[in-house]
């Protein structure tokens, strides 16, 4: 991953991945002989120690962030990391790599459900619709993404992002339950309405 955000996808190699791991080649190459294998494997690990730094990052929370912004800005810490950045180079990359492509499409695909698994995990009060949820969290790892992109490039000098996060928070704090189910939280009268 490190390689990936370092170096982009054509710049990694298995002979660098080896080199900065401190194994020999042969090593390296008896456990994952293509730069793909050692890839999906590496994107394996990432992955599931991801989602557990998330849960145990909420779970470590004080009690009134133990929520639905809580949670959010907690994934828009995880989209601004170099972990994240390795994922945005593989996607780009996947855009003219045919090779790579399957790889990507597949790993967003088991992104959105990890992410779906801990929101079901961390909201279990949760009622609405499971297609509305879907749908919910696809556009708000579509939004993540593009925020990510634009993040990379400024680390929001404007405040643009950080001003759309502040907006999706209201939103979500009007239709996401508190955990332990109590009754969703709701944005203050003024933010609401935009009143001054």
């Amino acid at each position: 991953m490190e390689c990936l955000v370092d170096l982009g996808w054509s710049g990694t190699s298995t002979t660098e991945v080896a080199r900065r791991a401190g194994v020999s080649r042969g090593a390296q190459q008896h456990h994952y002989p293509t730069k793909m294998i050692l890839v999906a494997a590496a994107l394996e690990h990432l992955l599931e120690a991801q989602r557990l730094a998330y849960e145990t990052a909420f779970a470590v929370l004080p009690k009134e962030r133990r929520n639905v912004t809580g949670a959010l800005d907690l994934l828009w810490e995880v989209f601004r990391g170099r972990p994240a950045k390795a994922l945005m180079e593989l996607a780009v990359a996947a855009r003219t790599d045919e090779e790579l492509r399957p790889l990507c499409v597949d790993l967003n695909e088991r992104i959105l459900q990890t992410i779906a698994e801990t929101f079901e995990r961390l909201f279990p009060a949760n009622t609405l619709p499971p297609d509305f949820t879907d749908t919910m969290l696809r556009g708000l790892f579509a939004m993540f993404v593009g925020l990510s992109i634009q993040n990379a490039l400024d680390d929001d000098s404007r405040g643009h992002q950080a001003a759309v996060l502040r907006q999706v928070k209201e939103i979500a704090q009007l239709i996401v339950p508190e955990p332990g189910g109590g009754a969703p939280q709701r944005a203050p009268a003024a933010t609401a309405a935009g009143a001054p």
